[in-house]
């Protein structure tokens, strides 16, 4: 049985009909075959996509602000490291008249200061000028203060300078011919009355003097968002040198 079954297949082997169409038979079993495993293949593909693509989309909202957020730390992080040294105070001078402390100061911007003014953009300027009491154990006690503002704006292209000087509740509003003359106000204080050494105890003091320049105001909702961004383009200051106040 079995001999003539291998005989049998052996005589259609031979057979060139036959040799055909098993030869067929064979491609187009394995091309089913490919067929299938390539369609499980691309099944798989699509359910990863939609996987990935659900992912991300679940994922990308945090990672922009992420991003977003890395960006403006490195931002502020840059700008305060250039702004570190964006100016500095020139002086501070300390005189007694009738009893009056006056102080004399003023600061030297740096070139970024003033090519931005050139452009166009509105500079705020704040000065501190504090009083304090030095003690050789306890901390400098301040003692009183004033605070001065200064706005300068320049309009390039109406070629206007105008300056806005604050000290109190007094504010005055000055013009100039050129913006070196307006820069030149702005950044000198001269004169300016402290207090009276009558109302001052015996002992050593010293004058400080801080200058803030601000950044333009950003609108509410943005400033809201932009909380770590810094608020002040730069921010100095410096002490006179200590003198003594006597007994009254």
């Amino acid at each position: 049985m079995r001999f003539s079954t291998i005989c049998r297949t052996h005589v259609l082997l031979r057979s060139p009909s036959y040799l055909l169409s098993f030869t067929v038979y064979v491609i187009m079993k394995i091309n089913f075959l490919l067929i299938v495993k390539m369609k499980q293949q691309d099944i798989k593909f699509k359910v990863l996509s939609l996987k990935l693509k659900a992912w991300l989309s679940a994922f990308s909202p945090k990672l922009h602000y992420l991003l977003l957020i890395v960006f403006f730390l490195l931002f502020a992080v840059h700008y305060s490291l250039l702004a570190a040294h964006a100016a500095e105070i020139a002086s501070v001078d300390v005189k007694i008249q009738n009893n009056e402390i006056y102080v004399t100061t003023s600061i030297k911007p740096d070139s970024k200061f003033i090519h931005e003014l050139n452009s166009g953009l509105s500079k705020e300027l704040i000065f501190y000028i504090d009083l304090f009491r030095i003690w050789k154990i306890w901390p400098d006690e301040f003692v009183t203060g004033r605070k001065l503002e200064r706005i300068l704006k320049n309009n390039p292209i109406k070629r206007e300078h105008a300056a806005i000087g604050i000290d109190s509740n007094i504010q005055i509003e000055k013009k100039f011919k050129d913006i070196e003359s307006m820069v030149d106000w702005g950044m000198d204080i001269a004169d300016i009355k402290l207090i009276n050494i009558k109302e001052l105890e015996h002992g050593e003091y010293f004058v400080k003097v801080t200058v803030v320049s601000k950044i333009r105001k950003l609108p509410p909702v943005i400033g809201y968002l932009l909380f770590f961004m810094p608020e002040n383009e730069f921010s100095i200051s410096k002490n006179s040198l200590p003198f003594q106040i006597k007994s009254r």
